[in-house]
């Protein structure tokens, strides 16, 4: 059975009397359901919380090795003020607004509490749905983290975090997870291809466009100067973390386990997932051996966040045109494809991305939601389409006008000497990675 957020409210009293009984199977009892809704929330929240970890650890492999502490505090602090904002406001603007629009939404009711007292009414505890929605919010912060990372002052990034987490992503999820106008088009974004990852990436584009490439990396050649990472080891482990993230990113986004039917289709959304992350590794590197004449990891490992990104939309797949399985492996293909396209297309315009988040998470977004048609024949591709526009200009003017006003007013980069320092040092007064070379006694 596919339940969708929007539907979600409505839904689920249907699943609790229904008990997504097949034609074999007794209806289990209301209770059981709330408990396995429940439980679906909450353990693949705690996935998805894990994957802050993942970015924490590709982003700090993926910089040089003076900037790794300010990365680490970055995204601790940027996951810490995502939860007390969707608290506070953006959870009641995506799912509780009724009447009144945003702003009466904010002054009547801003801080969202907890309200178990007709649970078999919904089928979930709200605190569960709170939590799963929660980690969602932070993840399209984090994707910003990666592209500034090296030259942006912690303090705005941490406003911009704020005004993210808290306004500019409630608002346009609330267009389509909240039965906004964008659910009554027809638009789907099951977990969140453009919702979370165009939206991280168009913010993190605006930013990158403002704040201007590192010292040095362009320096006016033709040529890029490459900026080598502290840890490839590292930066990999981050992306396994990604990696198993997503089955809670995906799997999480059926909302609801209390039928076979839901047991069943989470578990092809975890296969369809995985294929489509590993279709997009093996074309990255396939690509880069042709092509290139090496392989190269930092594409390779962008590859699987292409594959995941492009099938999030989708990864149920209701009704495809062919076998499903290789539907998400050619979906991943192509959007390894885009990682390596859109890479180098960045250098060219002199859009400086440390961890090649653009290319994973924007354009792959934008192709992951707009080939949904291809394989739920009730999706038309003008909805889809509507989507990807509404979100690329709200989401990237309103991104592009904060940084703007942050730059002018108290300023987002750091300053010549800091980077030539590093941020740990500039910004936390310590490094990250501490090599003391060894003293011996003498013999």
């Amino acid at each position: 059975m596919r339940i969708t957020r929007s539907k979600l409210f409505t839904a689920l009293p249907a699943v609790i009397l229904a008990g997504g009984a097949t034609a074999h199977a007794q209806a289990p009892a209301p209770d059981t359901t709330f408990i396995f809704n429940t439980l679906l929330f909450l353990i693949m929240g705690m996935v998805v919380m894990f994957m802050a970890a993942g970015f924490c650890m590709l982003e700090a492999g993926s910089v040089r090795a003076k900037n790794t502490a300010a990365i680490c505090l970055k995204n601790i602090t940027l996951y810490s003020i995502a939860g007390l904002m969707v608290w506070l406001c953006g959870y009641n603007m995506i799912y509780g607004i009724e009447e009144g629009g945003y702003v009466n939404n904010l002054l009547e009711n801003n801080v969202w509490s907890a309200d178990d007292s007709d649970p078999l009414g919904t089928g979930y505890s709200a605190g569960s749905d709170w939590f799963f929605q929660m980690v969602f919010v932070a993840t399209a912060a984090s994707i910003v983290s990666g592209t500034l990372a090296e030259r942006i002052r912690v303090w705005p990034f941490f406003i911009f975090t704020a005004i993210l987490t808290g306004f500019i992503y409630p608002i346009q999820a609330s267009w389509e997870w909240g039965a906004g106008w964008l659910d009554a088009k027809g638009f789907s974004d099951f977990a969140g291809s453009t919702l979370v990852h165009a939206t991280g990436g168009w913010a993190a584009l605006a930013g990158a466009i403002a704040l201007g490439a590192r010292k040095g990396k362009y320096d006016g050649t033709v040529e890029k100067h490459e900026f080598y990472g502290a840890s490839m080891p590292l930066a990999t482990l981050g992306v396994f973390i990604l990696w198993l993230g997503w089955f809670g990113f995906n799997g999480g986004s059926q909302l609801a386990l209390g039928s076979l039917d839901d047991s069943i289709a989470v578990s092809d959304i975890f296969i369809h997932t995985n294929m489509a992350a590993a279709s997009g590794v093996v074309t990255v590197v396939v690509l880069s051996t042709l092509l290139l004449g090496k392989i190269s990891l930092p594409l390779a490992l962008n590859g699987a966040i292409g594959g995941l990104v492009s099938i999030t939309a989708e990864p149920l797949m209701p009704d495809p045109v062919m076998d499903s399985i290789l539907l998400a492996v050619i979906i991943g293909a192509i959007g390894g494809t885009l990682v390596f396209l859109v890479t180098p297309l960045l250098d060219a315009l002199r859009i400086d991305d440390v961890v090649g988040a653009i290319p994973a998470h924007l354009a792959c977004g934008i192709w992951g939601t707009l080939v949904v048609p291809l394989s739920n024949k009730e999706v038309s591709i003008i909805a889809q389409g509507t989507g990807v526009l509404a979100n690329a200009g709200f989401v990237f003017g309103v991104s592009l006008v904060l940084w703007f006003f942050l730059k002018f007013t108290i300023g987002i980069r750091s300053t010549a000497e800091h980077e030539d320092v590093g941020l740990d040092i500039a910004e936390t007064g310590a490094p990250g990675i501490n090599i003391v070379k060894a003293h011996y006694p003498a013999e």
